[in-house]
């Protein structure tokens, strides 16, 4: 996948099929919009998700907490969607005061060689936001590129939105959220060092540390999966600031994995979150803290129908 960002001068040569949106979450409702360009292929079109960076609500300040996906796992979403070229457009003062208009002109048609717009109804851009679905079809007989305006999604019977996706991560229904998104929810990062504590106590851990911007769910135990290299691994995951050893405010995403002992360390990888078992919780000792997370791992084994020991 190319990607194109931090630039406005930019020409694509080959006729277009192009997605517009912010995308956080790339949910169940995004994918219908970008099945659309994606079916466009076959036409020997060039597909394109069009997006800001930083997004408007981020820019403008209206931004409700933290993204559901960061700008990295955003690209790996999109390249495993297929999509050919994805643009991380600037947002800045004097691009936010392009009139819609102009927009339509000068970066779908001329810049990017539209031939086909998948649209949400709610989709807004120019300066005020006034673009829409309306404007681009109303435009499209004079620059010769289709709309194709895309109906909502729903999930027990409420529009799936960013909001609604938001609402399930921040309750810690792992369910809920997978069934809005299509996948579970997950932190992509690089293996980190921590205390290396649950290393002397027999548990050894991989430390992920969340980006700042990404949605943290409850802070606790969850069942979990890792995915390294194309191979997939039960584990149980810790997500909080371990407060039994720990005194300062830096949040990780730690993870034992069952049965696993490769060195993981400066390693990529994602986890994803299955299920939430318990809160985070500060012990008397460590004693207490091994015991608990001993018992938490092999009721972890049931749940990933593991048994006594690994099969």
């Amino acid at each position: 996948m190319q990607i194109i960002h931090d630039t406005t001068d930019f020409y694509i040569d080959d006729k277009t099929a192009v997605a517009i949106g912010k995308f956080d979450g790339v949910h169940r409702g995004h994918e219908a919009l970008l099945s659309r360009i994606l079916e466009k292929k076959r036409d020997k079109m060039k597909t394109v998700v069009f997006t800001f960076h930083p997004s408007a609500s981020v820019f403008f300040g209206h931004a409700l907490g933290g993204e559901l996906t960061t700008r990295e796992e955003k690209r790996t979403c999109f390249e495993k969607m297929g999509i050919d070229i994805l643009i991380e457009f600037p947002l800045n003062i004097q691009t936010a005061a392009t009139p819609p208009e102009e927009f339509v002109r000068e970066i779908l048609v001329k810049r990017m060689n539209t031939g086909f717009i998948a649209s949400g109804k709610d989709l807004s851009f120019g300066k005020g936001g006034k673009g829409n679905s309306r404007l681009l079809t109303e435009m499209s007989a004079e620059y010769g590129y289709q709309v194709c305006v895309i109906d909502k999604v729903y999930y027990e019977e409420r529009e799936i939105s960013s909001t609604y996706v938001r609402e399930m991560v921040e309750k810690g229904d792992m369910a809920g959220t997978r069934a809005l998104l299509g996948r579970y929810y997950s932190f992509e990062g690089v293996v980190e060092h921590g205390n290396r504590l649950g290393r002397r106590l027999g548990m050894p851990t991989m430390n992920l540390y969340p980006r700042p911007e990404k949605l943290l769910p409850p802070w606790g135990v969850y069942y979990s999966r890792l995915h390294y290299e194309g191979g997939t691994y039960p584990g149980i995951t810790n997500i909080g600031r371990k407060p039994t050893v720990n005194q300062t405010d830096i949040v990780s995403v730690e993870t034992y994995l069952y049965d696993f002992d490769k060195d993981m360390y400066g390693k990529d990888i994602v986890t994803e979150l299955l299920q939430f078992k318990r809160p985070e919780q500060k012990f008397m000792n460590v004693i207490e803290l091994k015991n608990q997370v001993g018992k938490d791992i092999a009721e972890g084994r049931m749940f990933h129908n593991l048994g006594e020991t690994a099969k």
